[in-house]
């Protein structure tokens, strides 16, 4: 009986610790424009556990660092799309997307071609 306590307490130490406090990670997120840089990014940090978080205007990448053991990715574009900015896996709600300022409406092809 001793011998499965210390084993399962073993097994359940190294599932807590296999949690990253720094993991790194790239998701594409979409936007025009320095306004919606700054929007992304903010939305970004204000998910429990990310470092840092930066989105690349040109390539819609967006390069996060965060504790694992506080948040993971759907939570983060959770959070990005809610402040109306499409993921890789979570698109914005059509109201969330309609209150963003009018120059950065990304799914406008017109909009597009401006910037």
């Amino acid at each position: 009986m001793k011998k499965t306590v210390i084993i399962l307490l073993v097994l359940v130490s190294s599932v807590t610790f296999a949690q990253n406090k720094n993991a790194k990670a790239s998701i594409n997120v979409d936007g025009v424009c320095l306004m919606c840089k700054e929007r992304i990014e903010k939305a970004a940090i204000k998910a429990k556990g990310v470092k840092s978080a930066i989105w690349n205007v040109k390539t819609h990448e967006l390069k996060l660092i965060y504790n694992e053991r506080k948040t993971n990715l759907k939570t983060i574009q959770q959070s990005i799309a809610d402040v109306g900015h499409d993921t890789e896996d979570i698109k914005a709600t059509d109201e969330a997307y309609q209150s963003v300022h009018p120059c950065c409406l990304y799914r406008d092809d017109k909009v597009k071609s401006d910037h």
